[in-house]
């Protein structure tokens, strides 16, 4: 017998996807492009690489589920110096293994399942680990709806106010995936009050914050809670990672920051769940969290795909620059009627560029529509060469389809 709790989860978007195209060929002269996928593929910096060298002896010892207080100490310094915050290292720092675990393990921390109706809150479209932890750890996920013509931002006012009432957990991310969108001091103001209303904890996704096309930073969750005077960070996490900041994807490097009655039960579950971080990781995130230079030329290289490919598609696309993060979620011609499945395939299978249909990151719900449909996500982390020659792929596909007689 396995878990039956199990059989509630739905395919993952990227095993979803492979089985929908496990049909298609694609052109073999033309090299594949992937967009699809939000990993980053841009180099290493050479201090983490040197750093996780230099801290192979650490492998003769167990790690500390908490951490060791050098890497804490150096979180909270980078908090400081990014948001103006100031964290205790040895009570509001946790470091984790990436985001994705933390936020998955957080639900199992903070879900009462002998409750009933135990609901977690995610927006929609959404990062499909916060439907996975709310259902694995007996809890009924309520997707907020989307206003398309807010940047997909969430109507937090569409929920009903019972679902409110038993309401344990809610994710939100910030800057969002898909939409890369972010969210105002306001936004967070209504969100802190209803926390404070109903006792929900706020689980703050933020593993985009560093990959931004304005000159002013991404506003932090915990850096919101001090605008408003929270400084003990009441119900709230902040998630963070160093994958996309920093290159790192295989590092699986992160932590977790905020209020430290929730710290604390959070390691207590971490350390009988086997969860400390290699002391190799440890000390390449010092260095890592130490260090803004890399950080900021990652970030130009990310500005300059955006600014080259963004107006490419938009001839031929509904897209714009986001806000931050590394994606474009783009509406699909109108000679598509909104299938977005039925053009990525055709994309894949014409062009051989990949790209993520955005019904796959949705859900349907309260009777509205999937907010996916219609439009595709794509990661801009290949080659600036690459991002380049899949935006022209895409305008002649594009162009094609339109050429096209209906029927």
């Amino acid at each position: 017998m396995t878990n039956p709790r199990l059989a509630l989860l739905h395919p993952y978007p990227f095993e979803r996807w492979r089985e929908l195209t496990s049909d298609i060929r694609p052109p073999t002269h033309l090299a594949p492009i992937g967009l699809g996928i939000g990993e980053p593929r841009h180099k290493t910096p050479a201090l983490i690489e040197e750093a996780l060298v230099q801290a192979l002896p650490a492998l003769s010892g167990y790690p500390a589920t908490a951490g060791e207080p050098a890497l804490r100490e150096a979180v909270a310094g980078w908090v400081k110096r990014r948001y103006g915050v100031t964290l205790n290292p040895a009570t509001q720092v946790l470091p984790v293994n990436g985001s994705r675990e933390a936020l998955f393990a957080f639900a199992q921390v903070a879900i009462d399942d002998t409750k009933p109706a135990a609901t977690v809150v995610c927006p929609n479209p959404f990062y499909q680990i916060y439907e996975g932890a709310a259902l694995l750890g007996g809890a009924l996920p309520h997707y907020v709806a989307s206003d398309a013509a807010r940047n997909f931002a969430a109507d937090w006012e569409s929920v009903p106010a019972d679902v409110w009432a038993r309401t344990q957990l809610l994710y939100v991310c910030s800057p969002g995936n898909p939409t890369g969108a972010v969210m105002p001091l306001a936004e967070w103001k209504h969100l802190f009050e209803l926390s404070d209303r109903h006792g929900f904890v706020i689980a703050s996704d933020e593993c985009y914050s560093e990959i931004y096309f304005r000159d002013e930073p991404p506003l932090g969750s915990l850096e919101a809670a001090k605008a408003l005077g929270r400084d003990d960070f009441r119900n709230l996490i902040a998630f963070t990672s160093l994958s996309k900041r920093s290159n790192v994807p295989g590092l699986r490097s992160g932590f977790v920051a905020g209020d430290a009655r929730w710290i604390k039960p959070f390691l207590l579950y971490r350390t009988y769940h086997g969860s400390a971080m290699s002391g190799l990781v440890q000390r390449a995130s010092i260095a890592a969290w130490g260090d803004e230079a890399h950080v900021a030329a990652n970030r130009e290289l990310y500005r300059a795909k955006f600014a080259e490919v963004t107006p490419i598609l938009a001839g031929v696309l509904d897209v714009k620059l986001p806000d931050a993060a590394f994606y474009l979620w783009a509406g699909v011609p109108a000679v598509c009627k909104g299938d977005e499945i039925a053009y990525a395939r055709g994309l894949l299978a014409q062009y051989n560029v990949a790209v993520l249909p955005g019904r796959l990151l949705a859900r349907e719900s309260g009777g509205r529509p999937n907010p996916g449909a219609g439009r595709i996500r794509m990661a801009l982390v290949a080659t600036p060469a690459e991002c380049r020659e899949a935006a022209l792929r895409i305008v002649a596909y594009s162009q094609e389809l339109t050429r096209r007689p209906r029927t």
